[in-house]
């Protein structure tokens, strides 16, 4: 090669793009990198590189002429194969430079990565035969005589090449060239990061919320001890907050040793707020997480704790000294300056009636007045989700006997609160319940003029003799009234993706098939819902092309297609979990149920199912009464009456009997029911016992016929399982499918959609 400046600048881009493949794409990206790579430095000539040499091109130099010197036999095993697979590489890909060639390869190592050859099942298979065959017609035209043998070898190859370069990596003592290597890479993340903008987070422990404290686990385990690992290809980064710039990083394969070169957050400290016991820099082993002791935010993955004391604030809050004297602005209020009380303690605060040691403490000793720094700048006028009108804060109570309408406790009358101004209303809250981000949308109503009500368009308009124009669909529906008919298992409500058991509904043509439930045709377009502060509106649910199935805000069910009334930013509802409001009154339980928020408080496990932490909410149905009986969304939605093909009565939901010890078998699937557990019976003499997910399914809110694209492109079936002589075995259970519908992707069928999701979690 002439001397030529190009051919370093090219070298450090192709190594500075490896080094910043994204791990899931290692094999599929970093393959005809490493390609180009190869072809490149084969055609360098060293010695005509211009002088002097760059830092870079020196080491790279060294490397490549160590390489070159080096004798197979004289290595290490794994070093020597590695370097056996670069020469066959070499070989290869000088026949081949095209990309077309490259890429492929790429799709080959990713396939194979991802396979057990011994296993596989055979679409896959084929995928990787017929990818390989188009590799070898464009690496070379010998006849296809040769092609099945070396179909064999490559694929031998490959599988057992994957692993080596991360083996030879962690060969102990480290080879020379390994060790140059590694300067190389190090030197060139340097050259394309500024160590100003990082900084660097060593956790010394990981913690983990349960029922609202942190427990600390075992040292951090993600730590590896490698120095590969501390390339920047696998640093974490995050920004502590969204107005900083600064990026920090935590290093899996040390504890900091490494990075000298930036700036560090301290792993210990000590804080005025927390003077006895120093606090340690830990990470949250998971999402869950709670509030900071000083801001009253969430705290991010890495935070300063105290586990004696399980105190715990943010690295944000640990910067900033803490104010000790404060002028109170509200002077309706308090009218005094207010000191620092500096400890944790459980003192009730005057404006949230709450003895709670989470945030500091301000105080005027002379009045005995008492507040959270975080009740400090509590809002005076505010519009929540559970009351029609705005409540305005009351330094205390005139009446009597009030209750809480958030949590439904009763109230102190000489603390403070919120209240409704309107004549005849006697509507009144806690400071804090009122508060909840789940409650209030945030925005302090003081001197905004009340807005007047939006007119909301009703959901059809009536064209009269049954007939309607509903906003869902295009063409006029008809309205079906029950008299009596045969219950067609196949025929679903558009809305809400539930067969048309019994009842009056709305369709149109039979060429058509839409229909609707006359209960879902009335739904309302726009509701306000105790758990959300944001109107919802009824919008269609994703269609077929979008990237994931939808789910719940309230129950851990999916579904493809149907209606659901949405939040325009972030929250969203099945119809039949907005329509659960409270009161709720529920065969389940004797007394009314109520969605009972309060600050803090963990999920509580649903008395009917006996799960807990499976909704992507904390809200339950909650026994004010003495009870303590909570009950789910996915749980208070289960149809109460139903219908089966092969029984012309209702059954009905049963909840079972604690002391049964009757014998009742399934309909269905012929095996014993358990009396002491719910499942669905016959309310007239035929004594027809069925279990829940037999005749409704375990993913009854998926569509037969509806798909969607998972994250990784591919097409996801939802297909009818009651039409066919034999069932579909699931490739994961290995049994055949024993619900209504099934799953299918890539060529496999799965019986639910738990066990497609542990095939893609594979």
């Amino acid at each position: 090669m002439d001397p030529d400046p190009d051919s370093e600048s090219e070298l450090l881009s192709l190594l500075t793009q490896l080094m910043f493949v994204e791990y899931f794409n290692l094999y599929w990206d970093a393959t005809p990198l490493l390609t180009e790579l190869i072809l490149l430095v084969s055609s360098m000539d060293l010695d005509s590189q211009p002088k002097p040499e760059s830092e870079f091109m020196s080491l790279t130099t060294q490397a490549i002429s160590l390489f070159n010197s080096m004798e197979l036999e004289s290595q290490s095993k794994l070093l020597s194969d590695l370097m056996s697979m670069v020469f066959q590489n070499l070989s290869l890909f000088n026949s081949a430079l095209d990309s077309e060639a490259t890429t492929l390869f790429g799709k080959i190592i990713s396939l194979v990565s991802s396979m057990d050859l011994t296993t596989e099942e055979k679409p896959e298979s084929d995928k990787l035969v017929l990818l390989i065959q188009k590799l070898l017609s464009l690496v070379n035209s010998r006849d296809s005589d040769s092609q099945p043998k070396r179909l064999v070898e490559l694929i031998s190859f490959i599988s057992e090449k994957i692993s080596l370069i991360d083996e030879t990596l962690e060969v102990k003592p480290e080879p020379e060239l390994i060790s140059l290597t590694h300067q190389i890479l190090s030197l060139v993340v340097s050259m394309n990061s500024n160590s100003g903008e990082y900084i660097s987070l060593c956790p010394q422990a990981q913690v983990k919320l349960e029922n609202g404290r942190f427990r600390v686990l075992e040292d951090v385990s993600w730590r590896t001890n490698n120095k590969w690992h501390c390339l920047s290809v696998n640093w974490r980064t995050f920004k502590l907050s969204r107005e900083e710039d600064t990026l920090h990083f935590i290093c899996i394969g040390c504890n900091g040793d490494n990075h000298k070169e930036f700036n560090n957050v301290p792993v210990e400290i000590n804080h005025p707020l927390h003077r006895n016991h120093s606090l340690q820099l830990v990470v949250l082993q998971e999402d869950r997480t709670r509030d900071c002791y000083c801001c009253d935010e969430a705290l991010s993955r890495i935070l300063y704790y105290c586990s004696a004391c399980d105190f715990a604030i943010s690295i944000l809050c640990a910067r900033k000294p803490p104010v000790f004297l404060i002028n109170h602005h509200r002077q309706e209020w308090h009218g005094h300056t207010l000191a620092l009380f500096p400890r944790q303690a459980f003192l009730t605060c005057n404006l949230c009636a709450l003895a709670d040691p989470s945030s500091p403490i301000y105080m005027c000793p002379p009045c005995d007045f008492v507040t959270h720094l975080r009740c400090i700048n509590l809002p005076r006028v505010i519009k929540i989700s559970r009351h029609s009108h705005r409540i305005y804060f009351t330094p205390s109570f005139d009446q009597e006997g009030l209750s809480c309408g958030v949590c439904r406790r009763k109230i102190n009358k000489l603390y403070g609160g919120y209240s409704c101004i309107k004549n005849g209303c006697w509507y009144a809250a806690h400071s804090r319940c009122a508060t909840q981000k789940n409650v209030w949308d945030g925005v302090e109503l003081e001197g905004v003029p009340e807005e007047n009500e939006e007119e909301v368009d009703p959901p059809f308009a009536t064209k009269g003799g049954g007939v309607i124009r509903h906003f869902t669909h295009r063409h006029l529906l008809r309205l079906d009234v029950d008299t009596g008919r045969d219950y067609d298992e196949d025929k679903l409500c558009n809305i809400c993706i539930t067969p048309i058991y019994f009842g009056n509904f709305y369709s149109c043509t039979p060429s058509c098939d839409y229909n609707l439930h006359e209960t879902c045709a009335n739904f309302p377009r726009k509701i306000d819902h105790p758990i959300h502060p944001h109107q919802l509106n009824l919008e269609a649910g994703y269609g077929d092309g979008e990237i994931n199935e939808y789910e719940c805000s309230v129950c851990p069910r999916k579904r493809t297609v149907g209606f659901l009334y949405r939040c325009r930013k972030c929250f969203y509802l099945h119809v039949q979990c907005a329509i659960a409001s409270e009161p709720l009154d529920h065969p389940s339980h004797i007394h009314p149920l109520y969605l009972t928020s309060k600050p803090d408080e963990e999920q509580r496990k649903c008395s009917v199912c006996k799960k807990s932490g499976h909704c992507p909410t904390k809200e339950t149905f909650n026994c004010i009464e003495e009870c303590d009986f909570a009950l789910c969304f996915e749980c208070a939605t289960l149809a109460q009456k139903v219908r089966y093909k092969h029984d012309k009565h209702v059954l009905t939901l049963s909840y079972g009997d604690k002391t049964s010890t009757m014998t009742y078998w399934c309909e269905i699937c012929e095996e014993r029911l358990n009396p002491k557990e719910r499942f669905y019976s016959c309310d007239e003499y035929c004594c027809v016992t069925i279990h829940i997910e037999c005749l409704v399914g375990v993913d009854f809110y998926m569509k037969p016929g509806s798909k969607w694209f998972n994250k990784y492109g591919a097409e996801v079936s939802v297909l009818p399982n009651n039409h066919h002589m034999s069932r579909p075995f699931c490739s994961i259970c290995k049994k055949r499918c024993p619900h209504k519908t099934f799953f299918q992707c890539n060529g496999f069928e799965y019986c639910s959609r738990s066990c497609y999701l542990l095939k893609v979690k594979r």
